[in-house]
């Protein structure tokens, strides 16, 4: 039974039952191989929709409409209209977040106040570039060379942009990609990751709704061997802008070298948090815990190496533990679930895989600690938050990308020895202090070798403030003015006017 079949089942309109296919140069096209593939929900293993699944040939069609529309019709579209054009489409995406945060919830499982809660984040973003759109601008530049020589620079979008995006927040990781490319005047062949393709495709057809001109925006699901290995080493492709694990970023660096295209990279991590004595432990408690637990562990900034210090180490980690104990698991869908499940069976045999080794290595789970298996939630992908104390530096869950509602504590001295250790990643995404001391914490962040650093808080986001990754956690930002010239070349020009 497919869930459009399912009796009483919420049926977001999108789920028509019909085949779900690929956009490209503005029309809705089966895959030249005729392969489809479902869409599951990882709550219930019900059937989503049959999607059909793109590879090389379909990225080779995909990419020639983005360069013809990149060096036709859209290469005369003025600053303005394109930032008119991202206001509308700002303007649809709220208009229909119910619907799109239903189908981010159904199709890999984040709970719907979460995917509702993206709202703002998802409309700011949009309309943030759209202020973009027209403030691009080069500068005049008095050179030093001998008689009249007048010089200056032009910012130029960069082309046609490659983007792979992974399957744990559709809803603004396709957002962050088209963006900043129809602000700077870019053209898009993006592959959403093929757990959750279906709010990706949905926001193809509001981008078409809001006047998007043919082959500017191109969406192609297919798996990543595939349709993503094609797009990452196309010669027809400027820019790949992809987001997942550094194992497929370094594919796609090697990938990319055939015509040396631009690459930005946002890639994984092990982020630390550290908790001080000192600091307000009833915030810091859901504050820590929450690093974590929110999108059932499945962000990569998440804080899952958890630093406390020794004098309120058992007394935190119990804390923690207690409130993981408290937070309701379950299908997405019910507005009281704070945990859904994890997106695919791949991902339950890495992240119980790790329970396992965690516990083999001496670590002791104060909460959680094996897969959910009573009553309904039987059918569906669930781990508890999981909490391990006893942890050491060494262990593989204290060193590895887990991607699951694991905590690994860790207790600690002193200042200098948790900034050395909180370091001693090969990632350098995100990373956390909770203190009242503001010396204590500017020294931290100043020391911590990672793209973001919350004080006080975790996973704070803006579409005004970059984001991105030190070391293995890649290279780039999005989000801020950086994003933005991430889609920009820059061209000198000299005129010698005498």
């Amino acid at each position: 039974m497919t869930y459009q079949d399912k009796p009483g089942a919420f049926r977001p309109a999108y789920l028509d039952g019909k085949l779900k296919k690929l956009f490209i140069d503005g029309q809705w096209v089966e895959a030249r191989s005729g392969k489809t593939f479902q869409s599951h929900n990882p709550a219930t293993g019900e059937v989503l929709a049959d999607v059909a699944e793109g590879d090389a040939a379909d990225i080779d069609r995909a990419v020639e409409a983005a360069r013809r529309a990149f060096e036709g019709p859209w290469s005369k579209w003025k600053p303005a209209e394109r930032q008119l054009l991202l206001l509308r489409l700002a303007d649809l995406i709220e208009e229909n977040i119910e619907e799109l945060a239903t189908l981010d919830t159904l199709d890999m499982g984040a709970p719907i106040s979460r995917t509702r809660g993206n709202k703002q984040r998802a409309v700011g973003m949009l309309r943030y570039y759209a202020a973009h759109a027209v403030t691009i601008h080069g500068e005049t530049i008095e050179n030093s060379l001998p008689g009249d020589i007048f010089s200056y620079t032009l910012k130029e979008p960069v082309g046609v942009v490659g983007a792979i995006i992974p399957w744990n927040g559709p809803l603004t990781a396709t957002l962050w990609k088209i963006g900043p490319a129809l602000a700077t005047g870019c053209t898009v062949v993006l592959k959403p990751a093929e757990e959750a393709p279906l709010t990706p495709l949905r926001i193809a057809e509001l981008c078409e709704q809001a006047g998007v001109p043919p082959g500017v925006v191109n969406v192609v699901p297919g798996y990543g061997e595939t349709a993503g290995a094609a797009l990452s080493g196309h010669m027809g492709v400027d820019k790949v802008a992809f987001t997942g694990s550094h194992v497929t970023g370094q594919k796609i660096v090697q990938a990319s070298a055939n015509n040396l295209k631009r690459v930005s990279l946002e890639l994984g991590g092990k982020s630390p948090d550290i908790v001080f004595a000192d600091a307000d432990l009833d915030a810091a408690v859901p504050g820590a815990a929450m690093a974590v637990f929110a999108n059932s562990g499945q962000i990569c900034s998440a804080g899952t190496r958890l630093f406390v210090e020794r004098k309120i180490y058992d007394e935190f980690t119990a804390r923690v533990a207690e409130f993981s104990r408290s937070l309701k698991v379950g299908d997405g869908i019910d507005p009281e679930v704070q945990v859904g499940p994890l997106v695919s069976t791949e991902q339950l045999d890495r992240v119980t895989g790790y329970l396992k080794v965690g516990q083999e290595e001496g670590a002791k789970a104060l909460a959680g600690g094996a897969r959910l298996t009573d009553g309904a939630l039987s059918k569906g992908f669930f781990v508890p938050p999981t909490v391990f104390a006893n942890v050491k530096d060494d262990m593989r869950i204290a060193r590895e990308e887990i991607f699951g509602p694991v905590i690994s504590a860790i207790p600690f001295d002193d200042i200098d020895e948790v900034i050395k250790r909180g370091n001693n990643t090969d990632f350098g995404l995100g990373s956390g202090l909770w203190t009242r001391d503001v010396s204590k914490a500017h020294k931290i962040a100043k020391s911590l070798r990672a793209g973001s650093v919350w004080v006080n808080c975790y996973q704070a986001m803006d579409p005004a403030v970059p984001f991105g990754g030190y070391k293995m956690s890649g290279y780039g930002r999005e989000s801020g003015l950086q994003h933005v010239e991430e889609y920009l070349n820059v061209k000198a020009v000299w005129i010698k006017t005498a």
